[in-house]
């Protein structure tokens, strides 16, 4: 192939899906002359499977992206269509937002911003190889022969590495949504000796609107109350209509359809070979996995405004087209569904993570990093917060400073990135309220006040949006602190007739404002109508971290105890090229595991599966005793 020299940049990233969009945002924004190439400028940041963001844990991500400096919070906040607060009733550590997108108006806004970042050029592109020089990545090279060169690349194909589609029996090379395959590329990596694993996800069918029977199904209505993924984004622009879903449900006949069937469907037929999601199974998988249950539900969700595609979400498949169609309309309110679009499902490479660094930076090769669900994850906003801290470290590095790495106690993002590295991942990796050890701490309501002071650090939090979470935090503190210094009485005007209102147990004596507030019953905006702020209301958001913060904090104390007993390990780092095989006394799945992963420190390499805590006894020991020990302060 002919080859001519194209541009040079600071840092290129591959890939405009959602993990490439953040990643090329934040270098640009960082002060780095970025180049983002991607395969098809119409698919900038699509949504090639559900039309939403956020959700349990993802709904954090996404406010942690945001606070960091990140776009997808900004831009789901122009584009929804219907937002809503999840687990209202359990408390605040589950709860997250998750917003209906109109795909194609977020898709375009994206693009938009793109385009108009000063320091970033975006651009059409196939890369096929990446230039390689004395082990470190100088730049990309694609498939019209253009040689880019840069002193980082991102790399954030997704699922269109080597994709191939299954529906029922027809199987072709494609990207997600019928797009061109990269596949070049992958074969190029593993040249270059890097491990690659096969996954499969999938999606559902998309159906006209006209053809369904809504009276059949239960509306599933937006909320009336204003809550937004950016902390930048006022009340006032809520959306006051929004777009309801759709609740019906799978029966005996859908599953006897599916089970009649099942033979036709890559995934059992032996065709698929890659290994799917177990947190978001297709309804083959579902029936056959819980044969127990009668039913299962299939939510109706709009795809945007300017079309009539719904969104057959539960329905993932990837059976032929005329079972699919049978399937379909064996489902109440589904009668007479006429297909727009069948569903498939997708086989695709991915980096096995135990390869990269906590920065998300290769191990082998120097300046390549990978984000999304090229390094095993599943979901737009694992993608997106993984391509944001990529970013970030691209720029550092580019500008010779100390990458940016988050705690498992600081974010999920961290709890995340350090779950692939240390731990790898053997399917889609999803993110759960339940892997993250300190969720009390990790909330979506306190994201910018674990992280906005970090983005504004490392020069992605601009001055304006630093400015107005001081004040914010201000207001908290000086809420809280007004709340501690008002005692209550029996007498106080109008108290006794609110607390009988919420059957709250009538007071005999003097209480502090804060400790009412501790009580579950009492809430902060009804507590402040007795004893008014001097200055007036304060917002919706200091009222809200105003109640978390007194009614939890026993809880978050004890919490952040714990943190400060895991931050002695965090602190003690492994020397960089340790010799496992020259300490005694280690188990042998601990010393094999422990030379695969190559963890930083101490507390890494505790979360290592296969390493013990006698195993870490031993390695703490040996580090000290051979005066190897190293603190981050030294560093």
């Amino acid at each position: 192939m002919h080859t001519f020299e194209a541009e040079t940049y600071d840092v290129i990233v591959v890939g405009a899906g959602h993990a490439g969009s953040e990643a090329a945002l934040a270098a640009a924004r960082m002060g780095c002359e970025t180049l983002l190439l991607t395969l098809n400028l119409d698919m900038v940041a699509f949504m090639p499977c559900n039309p939403s963001i956020g959700g349990p844990a993802k709904g954090v991500v996404v406010r942690e992206i945001d606070a960091l400096g990140g776009e997808m919070g900004r831009n789901i906040d122009k584009t929804y269509i219907q937002m809503r607060l999840l687990n209202t009733s359990k408390g605040p550590a589950v709860q997250a937002l998750r917003a209906q997108a109109d795909k194609n108006d977020y898709a375009q806004t994206m693009k938009q911003v793109l385009e108009d970042e000063p320091n970033l050029t975006l651009r059409q592109g196939l890369v096929e190889r990446l230039v390689i020089e004395d082990g470190v990545c100088k730049g990309v090279i694609t498939d019209q022969g253009a040689i880019y060169r840069s002193k980082a690349v991102v790399l954030t194909a997704g699922t269109s590495s080597r994709g191939k589609i299954h529906i029922g029996e027809v199987t072709y090379s494609s990207g997600p949504n019928n797009t061109l395959p990269s596949i070049k590329l992958s074969e190029h990596l593993l040249e270059l000796g890097i491990e690659l694993a096969r996954f499969k996800t999938g999606t559902p069918a998309r159906v006209h609107r006209d053809s369904l029977n809504f009276d059949k199904m239960l509306i599933q209505p937006g909320d009336e109350e204003p809550n937004h993924f950016s902390f930048m984004t006022p009340d006032e622009d809520y959306l006051e209509e929004s777009v309801p879903c759709w609740l019906t449900h799978t029966n005996l006949t859908t599953h006897e359809i599916i089970q009649e069937n099942i033979h036709r469907t890559p995934m059992y037929s032996g065709i698929i070979e890659g290994v799917g999601a177990r947190y978001c199974p297709s309804i083959e998988d579902k029936i056959t996995r819980f044969s127990d249950k009668p039913r299962h539900q299939v939510f109706i969700e709009p795809e945007g405004l300017t079309t009539k595609e719904m969104y057959v979400q539960g329905l993932s498949t990837s059976l032929p087209e005329e079972v699919q169609i049978s399937m379909l309309r064996s489902i109440e309110g589904l009668e007479e569904a006429r297909l727009m679009r069948p569903g498939y499902a997708i086989e695709y490479d991915v980096v096995i993570p135990h390869q990269l660094q906590l920065t998300l930076e290769l191990k082998t090769i120097e300046s390549l990093f990978t984000a999304g669900q090229m390094n095993g994850t599943s979901g737009y906003e694992e993608a997106a917060g993984q391509g944001l801290i990529a970013g970030i470290n691209a720029a550092l590095k580019v500008q010779g400073k100390e990458p940016f790495i988050l705690q498992r106690s600081e974010a999920y993002i961290g709890v995340m990135i350090d779950d692939l590295v240390t731990k790898g991942t053997t399917e889609p990796y999803r993110l759960l309220t339940s892997r993250a050890e300190y969720r009390l701490l990790l909330r979506h309501d306190n994201a910018d006040l674990r992280l906005t002071q970090k983005g504004f650090d490392i020069g992605l939090v601009k001055p304006d949006v630093y400015e107005a979470f001081t004040q914010k935090k201000q207001a908290v503190e000086m809420e809280i602190e007004r709340l501690s210094s008002i005692r209550l009485t029996p007498n106080t005007p109008g108290l006794s007739e609110y607390m009988e209102r919420v059957n709250s147990t009538p007071l005999k004596d003097g209480i502090l404002a804060s400790e009412l507030l501790r009580r579950p019953e009492i809430k902060y905006h009804d507590l402040v109508e007795i004893i008014p702020h001097p200055e007036g209301p304060v917002s919706r958001q200091v009222g809200e971290q105003v109640e978390i913060q007194i009614k939890y904090d026993g809880y978050i104390a004890k919490a952040n105890r714990k943190v400060e007993k895991v931050k002695a390990m965090e602190n003690r780092l492994i020397p960089e090229h340790l010799d496992y095989d020259q300490i005694d006394n280690l188990a042998v799945e601990a010393r094999e595991r422990l030379k695969l992963i190559q963890p930083r420190t101490l507390a890494q390499a505790s979360r290592v599966s296969g390493v013990n805590p006698s195993d870490i006894a031993v390695l703490s020991v040996y580090i000290k005793q051979g005066k190897a020990y190293e603190t981050k302060e030294e560093v």
